[in-house]
């Protein structure tokens, strides 16, 4: 039972006891629940009976953005291999249009945030998965190695992509340094910004969820969004009036980048992600 797992840490890290535990959906990461306290007191807990999740780097990466930027991210009360307590946040997954605005001057504002290098000061996560972020001074070798071939390699060994797709991405994979040209310097970003992800109260994001985050052209972050069509014409309209979007983010760059998140997808889902995948290499002539 879930309950057997989440009692201690609250008792451990808050002194309270437990009211009720309730499921919530949404989770690739763990096991979802909304935990009343005795008092009252609302929070989130995720568990991994099995260890699997890496619930202290989504802890880390939580305590990360909310130490060091101004994007607002639930407080963490309690990490470990099998249980992450935190803050619960009032909001829902759907947008006004001064929300989105108000989502685009938050990305903004953590794309503002730099490095001197691509990648992080550790791994982090997509998901469940491992998201390594050795520190590269060249963001077109980093892309290749770290995101484009690495979950190319990923989704084949757990016999998602097959062998020919692989090739067809090794041979795009050789010309991004044409493709990509000059991106933007090192940024950090959410990594995972897709509507179950952002949480809204009228006309104000109150939360950012699940991160995925490293140093990377901010680029990628909204080659995502438009991906999965998390924001609409405001969010990016706002954007631009604070962070110019560059021409060839429109005519190249958002395509290529969105061949990261979709073999994420493929890895878990596969089915139409492959077609995907198919249909965004064919953009490229492969």
């Amino acid at each position: 039972m879930a309950e057997k797992v989440i009692a201690p840490g609250v008792e451990v890290s808050l002194g309270g006891r437990l009211k009720s535990v309730r499921p919530m959906g949404g989770g690739c990461i763990g096991e979802v629940y909304r935990v009343e306290l005795d008092d009252g007191t609302p929070l989130v807990a995720k568990v991994d009976k099995a260890g699997e999740s890496h619930l202290e780097r989504e802890a880390y990466m939580l305590r990360y953005l909310r130490e060091r930027t101004d994007l607002p991210v639930p407080e963490v009360y309690h990490d470990s291999e099998t249980l992450l307590l935190m803050e619960f946040v009032e909001g829902s997954s759907s947008f006004s249009k001064a929300a989105e605005r108000h989502a685009a001057e938050l990305l903004a504002a953590l794309h503002g945030i730099t490095a001197d290098a691509y990648g992080h000061e550790r791994d982090t996560l997509i998901g469940s998965l491992d998201q390594p972020n050795p520190w590269t001074g060249s963001w077109v070798e980093f892309f290749r190695e770290q995101r484009l071939l690495y979950m190319a390699r990923i989704a084949h060994d757990a016999g998602r992509l097959p062998a020919e797709d692989v090739r067809r991405l090794e041979v795009l994979a050789g010309r991004l340094e044409d493709l990509i040209g000059e991106p933007n310097p090192p940024a950090l970003i959410h990594g995972d910004v897709w509507s179950a992800n952002v949480l809204a109260k009228e006309d104000r994001i109150t939360a950012f969820l699940d991160p995925a985050l490293y140093y990377a052209d901010p680029e990628i972050e909204l080659s995502f969004i438009a991906l999965f069509d998390s924001f609409s014409a405001p969010f990016f309209e706002r954007y631009e009036e604070i962070r110019r979007i560059n021409s060839r983010f429109h005519e190249t760059r958002r395509d290529l980048y969105s061949l990261y998140p979709l073999l994420v997808h493929v890895y878990f889902f596969g089915g139409g992600y492959l077609g995907s995948v198919r249909r965004t290499l064919g953009r490229f002539g492969l």
